[in-house]
């Protein structure tokens, strides 16, 4: 993906990893779109970059998604890389059975914004992506994609079914100028479990992420998968060894710790 001259929409860009992916594309001279729901905060950050535009969109309605991309496609028809980066991540007790209302309706939100809502979004702005000579569709997973943290199950299923779905996307859009990227955080300091977890000393560092994110992508512009090395031991975790995998998930779940994005 070439890092400079796109036209740009991230969604869930006002705050964490889409903020900071914003502003760091918005750095390089792009076009930058950031989408949200809440004007006010999208109000801020455009003040703050002077040049970054903004829209108005709540992807887990997923109904107005649809309008939402002929809207934006009419708005900005140079557009040509959408990130997909909104999501949540919530804690579930599924010991309490599928009765428990709290439970469920986490689990609704969640498949909701964290994977129907790309998947709509990206099928509706596909027809504009693919008539622009080179563009880019990039997925935002998760090492916990790989190697759930049990506490989250919901979120990290969410996450698998977006890398399966993303590596099914790029193959199926091969040939195109639609290339197909799929970003994968470890555990990052963000507010995305709550504020407490932008001072985590065992999240990676925001700014340090952005970083070494922006460098993968500068120096290996075919690169399919995002992968900073903090994520490694999650993207890979126990190798082809199923005992060893079995070691790394229970050192992540035997305490409540965080694990990825």
């Amino acid at each position: 993906m070439q890092t400079t001259g796109n036209t740009i929409l991230i969604t869930g860009g006002t705050s964490g990893i889409g903020r900071a992916l914003a502003e760091a594309f918005h750095q390089l001279g792009n076009q930058v779109i950031v989408a949200g729901r809440r004007k006010a905060l999208l109000d801020q950050i455009t003040t703050a970059n002077p040049g970054m535009k903004s829209a108005v969109v709540d992807v887990a309605d997923l109904a107005s998604l649809g309008d939402f991309a002929t809207k934006f496609a009419k708005d900005y028809p140079s557009l040509n890389v959408l990130i997909n980066n909104a999501g949540i991540m919530k804690p579930e007790t599924l010991s309490d059975g599928p009765d428990s209302a709290s439970d469920f309706s986490t689990v609704e939100a969640t498949v909701t914004t964290n994977l129907l809502a790309p998947l709509r979004l990206t099928a509706a702005l596909l027809p504009r992506l693919k008539q622009q000579p080179r563009a880019a569709v990039m997925t935002v997973s998760s090492g916990l994609a790989f190697l759930p943290l049990a506490v989250t199950p919901t979120y990290c299923a969410t996450k698998a079914a977006i890398h399966s779905w993303t590596q099914s996307l790029r193959w199926q859009l091969r040939g195109t100028s639609v290339e197909v990227l799929e970003l994968i955080p470890p555990y990052v300091q963000t507010e995305l479990m709550g504020p407490h977890q932008t001072q985590d000393p065992r999240a990676m560092p925001l700014a340090g992420f952005i970083a070494e994110v922006m460098q993968i992508l500068r120096t290996q512009p075919d690169a399919k998968e995002i992968c900073v090395q903090r994520v490694f031991p999650l993207r890979y975790a126990g190798g082809t060894d199923p005992a060893k995998y079995d070691e790394i998930f229970q050192g992540l779940n035997g305490g409540f710790a965080g694990g990825g994005e």
